[in-house]
């Protein structure tokens, strides 16, 4: 009796272990079936590179110069800049020009605080500007009674004005190279020739300055282009460029832009 018992609690024991292992073996295969095939977490990939084919932005804004007053083709130095960067880049570029004729550096400031051009402002690669020759001339009106007092606090709220335009741009748009394009004396041939050239010089300097304290915002001059034979590049009102003059502004700011691999994709 008590073998046929010891029998019966080993031949238990045995199926017990057996049936240990087998369950162990589905547990180790279930295991290892769920290791081989849940995928880790994905990890966050960069964005992708612009291609060859992306069209880069320009926004231009500011003044009468960048609408092209006075270039009977209507293209200004915007439009002879854009015709030479698509040949040296061999692509096409997207134009919004906004500039309006006889804006200050004032009603500048209040334009690009609009929905659409703060939008134009933030897909440009490259951002032009002219202001300061309303601000500084007038209309003209400031030759002809030349007061240094005025004109200097002319400058000081210019100067202050053109502090928050480029502040704004590099909020809205923080890697877009912006070219300011600085002003000339088209009165080299008055009287007065002398007096409005030091005092296009000082505002050229100050304004160069104030665009040095910020990253990517190149100040061209342009003084010297048309410091001689100044007539020959300005149209019959005698202040606005013609052809030939919007011309050389194109040809100096061209020179200035380079197409790196990471601005030409």
């Amino acid at each position: 009796m008590n073998k046929a018992f010891i029998k019966i609690i080993s031949f238990v024991s045995v199926i017990s272990a057996l049936m240990c292992l087998v369950g162990l073996g589905w547990v180790l295969k279930d295991q290892w079936t769920e290791a081989k095939t849940i995928s880790p977490p994905k990890q966050a990939t960069e964005a992708p590179e612009m291609t060859t084919n992306h069209q880069l932005q320009i926004a231009a804004l500011g003044d009468s110069l960048t609408r092209g007053t006075g270039d009977p083709e209507g293209k200004g130095y915007v439009g002879y800049l854009i015709d030479g960067l698509e040949k040296k880049a061999n692509k096409k570029f997207l134009l919004t020009n906004s500039a309006i004729k006889g804006q200050t550096s004032k009603q500048l400031l209040s334009q690009i605080k609009q929905t659409e051009i703060q939008r134009q402002i933030k897909q440009a690669d490259f951002i032009l500007l002219t202001i300061g020759g309303n601000d500084l001339f007038q209309g003209g009106e400031a030759l002809m009674n030349l007061d240094l007092k005025k004109e200097k606090r002319a400058e000081q709220s210019y100067l202050k004005n053109l502090k928050n335009i480029y502040s704004t741009l590099r909020s809205i748009n923080k890697k877009a190279t912006i070219f300011h394009i600085g002003l000339y004396n088209p009165f080299m041939k008055m009287e007065q020739s002398k007096l409005t050239s030091e005092i296009v010089r000082q505002w050229n300097y100050d304004s160069a300055e104030l665009a040095a304290d910020y990253k990517e915002i190149v100040y061209v001059p342009t003084f010297d282009l048309f410091e001689l034979n100044t007539n020959d590049y300005l149209f019959n009102d005698k202040f606005h460029p013609n052809a030939a003059g919007y011309q050389l502004i194109a040809e100096r700011v061209a020179s200035l832009i380079t197409f790196s691999e990471e601005k030409s994709k």
